[in-house]
């Protein structure tokens, strides 16, 4: 099994690992991608195109190429209202913007940049186009946000938003996807851009205030009185990223006692202390990229840290440093759920299905309907614009809810919030989530969760996506106990979600490839014990042994 952990995990970056800035940035604009190549082709994935130049896979032609399917769709969707653009710290980040400028001012989308050249979270993008949406029939406003969310330094990422504020469907990213590839096969026929200095000065490009209208919002969402009142200690941690300065207006507006650990912006992020394998990546949810925050850990109440686009969220607490995501969106729930009297009773949880089993438990105890969907937010965007789901979160810390009087506050993830929620549970109920999270386990029994990483190659990654309940018919028992379900496709939706989910009564696994690497995942939980779970990941991967023995025979 893969997982080696590298000896430079959670000590600072050493400058031999520090990507070459001058180098990326040559590469992005002299960088001709090969559409013979896959690699160099556009591939929108769960989250947008993302790539780096060094590999030429995001390179200036991508984004030339992205930004005009993204006007023609918006021509064929009807869609005419303003484009709100926002870009994280990343270094690829400003150019893709400069790139993306010159293609919407020549088509004569309007577009709305940050006012001081500054960086913009992903969930303020679905914020704007939210609030600008709101009772509005036609001219409807869209987004792009221009990150590869807790990538690697040398990585771009560009992904679009329609206008119901989320992440794009697969429908409308293959559409986008296919045409950005058609004008890089006809070496950029058809794409429409005039020069960076013309885009600037262009009548369709507009400044735009993002901080203040979002900050303003936020105790509409959370109990930002409460947090000030209680006299919460609150430790932050940017790492670097979008959300840099949004902090200060947030600590000042609403007077709360939070210190902002760092507000240092660094394309290389030298910063960072490296991940597990040894390379940066700006992951709130890993104890190794979050070493500078835990370390602080009694110096506050709560303290957290966002990921480069904010998007994503780290807890850290005093009483037991980082929290696993699952046991704080486990907490989260059972509070938001008892502390939001303008909620329906109808609104439910939404969660990816391969997050923990104690999600739904949590949700049972509460009488709350329990939906379980594919990996990738896109499918919350529906349930949280209706209201029929109240809080929607994903295995990999990222999460958003609604507001307060049962509106949709962002259909994409909202780091920043999920922050400030942990605040507002410390001051409410005078426990860390931390220690609410033990609470439910006293009740509901205590879950052994991991996930591990396996070597695979392209044949046997495709094998998994195409698995039937039909090829594990033989399979009728999981860590001793009858499987109650085999699942290929989402419960919630339906929908196919390229790979399997086992379940038994007390432990459940799930395994899908990777989309970007050459591994698959396997999730695998026991509420049972430590022994039990590995018992679990010793029978998955016996089943996709024997998966691929088959499949050779």
């Amino acid at each position: 099994m893969s997982n080696q952990i590298s000896p430079l995990a959670g000590k600072p970056a050493p400058d031999s690992i520090l990507v070459n800035i001058p180098r990326l940035m040559t590469a992005y604009f002299a960088g001709k991608p090969d559409p013979k190549i896959p690699t160099q082709r556009v591939s929108f994935g769960t989250s947008g195109h993302r790539g780096s130049s060094l590999s030429n896979s995001f390179n200036e032609h991508h984004i030339l190429a992205i930004s005009q399917a993204i006007c023609l769709y918006r021509v064929q969707a009807g869609i005419t209202g303003p484009l709100f653009i926002g870009i994280d710290t990343h270094a690829l980040s400003e150019a893709a913007l400069a790139s993306a400028l010159e293609v919407f001012s020549a088509n004569k989308v309007e577009v709305m940049i940050d006012q001081d050249g500054g960086y913009t979270p992903t969930p303020v993008i679905s914020h704007a186009i939210l609030t600008y949406n709101h009772g509005r029939k036609s001219g409807l406003a869209d987004g792009v946000v221009i990150t590869p969310s807790h990538n690697p330094p040398e990585d771009g990422g560009f992904k679009y938003n329609p206008p119901n504020g989320g992440p794009a469907d697969t429908d409308v990213t293959t559409w986008i996807q296919d045409k950005a590839n058609a004008f890089l096969e006809t070496k950029m026929e058809g794409v429409h851009r005039i020069a960076y200095a013309q885009a600037l000065k262009s009548p369709h490009v507009h400044k735009y205030d993002y901080i203040t209208p979002y900050v303003a919002d936020l105790e509409n969402v959370v109990d930002m009185a409460a947090i000030r009142d209680a006299g919460v200690k609150i430790g932050i941690d940017p790492l670097g990223g979008a959300a840099v300065h949004y902090w200060k207006p947030i600590i000042e507006r609403y007077g709360i006692n939070a210190t902002i650990v760092s507000e240092q912006v660094d394309p290389t992020f030298s910063f960072m202390t490296a991940d597990w394998d040894g390379k940066i990546r700006m992951d709130c949810s890993s104890p190794y990229a979050m070493a500078r925050l835990i370390d602080l850990r009694d110096k506050f109440d709560v303290a957290f840290a966002n990921d480069t686009d904010a998007d994503r969220h780290g807890i850290v607490t005093r009483t037991a440093g980082l929290m696993n995501p699952n046991h704080y969106l486990s907490a989260a729930i059972a509070y938001l759920f008892e502390h939001r009297a303008g909620w329906s009773r109808d609104a439910g949880v939404g969660i990816t299905l391969v997050s923990s089993a104690m999600i739904e438990r949590v949700a049972g105890m509460l009488g709350r309907k329990f939906v379980e969907m594919p990996v990738g937010f896109k499918w919350f965007v529906d349930g949280l614009n209706t209201g029929s789901l109240g809080f929607c979160g994903e295995e990999s810390a990222g999460a958003s809810f609604l507001r307060t009087d049962a509106g949709a506050w962002s259909t994409d993830k909202d780091g920043i919030i999920l922050g400030l929620l942990a605040a507002e549970i410390t001051a409410k109920t005078k426990l860390d989530p931390s220690q609410i999270y033990t609470q439910l386990t006293e009740k509901l029994g205590t879950p052994f969760y991991a996930r591990i990483d396996v070597a695979a190659d392209p044949e046997q990654k495709a094998l998994l996506k195409k698995v039937t309940a039909e090829q594990l018919a033989y399979l009728t028992e999981l860590g001793g106990q009858p499987v109650r379900a085999k699942l290929t496709k989402a419960p919630g939706n339906d929908v196919a979600f390229g790979g399997i989910k086992i379940t038994a009564k007390d432990g459940w696994f799930a395994v899908r490839p990777s989309g970007t690497e050459n591994v698959y995942k396997i999730y695998a939980e026991s509420f049972i014990s430590a022994d039990h779970l590995r018992q679990i990941q010793q029978e998955a991967q016996q089943v996709v042994s024997t998966l691929f023995e088959r499949a050779k025979a």
